[in-house]
């Protein structure tokens, strides 16, 4: 079994939705590192006070524990940071070889 993750960026009140990357991986603990990663540099493009959440779930260990368990177990994982109007989500899932999208740059 495999691993997607992705991050997308979306208006709640409205059907407008940017996907900001996505990758595969083939444990839970590599897709956790690559939302880490993707994490990372949305936090550096965020202003300073929306930056904090998301700043705090990149140190918040045990936040990652419940990651790894959840995707482990073979269930979705997903993490929201909302930024006024804007909600940016990751989320890492099982998947199978033969069955996971194609990469988006």
């Amino acid at each position: 079994m495999g691993f997607w993750g992705e991050a997308i960026a979306c208006f709640p009140q409205e059907p407008r939705t940017f996907w900001l990357g996505s990758h595969p991986a083939a444990t839970p603990r590599l897709a956790l590192r690559r939302l880490l990663t993707r994490a990372e540099h949305i936090s550096r493009q965020l202003d300073p006070p929306a930056s904090r959440p998301l700043r705090h779930w990149l140190t918040d260990a045990q936040a990652h524990e419940h990651a790894l368990a959840a995707l482990t177990a073979g269930r979705m994982f997903t993490h929201t940071v909302p930024d006024d109007a804007l909600r940016y989500m990751l989320s890492a899932r099982p998947a199978t070889p033969t069955r996971l999208p194609r990469q988006v740059p």
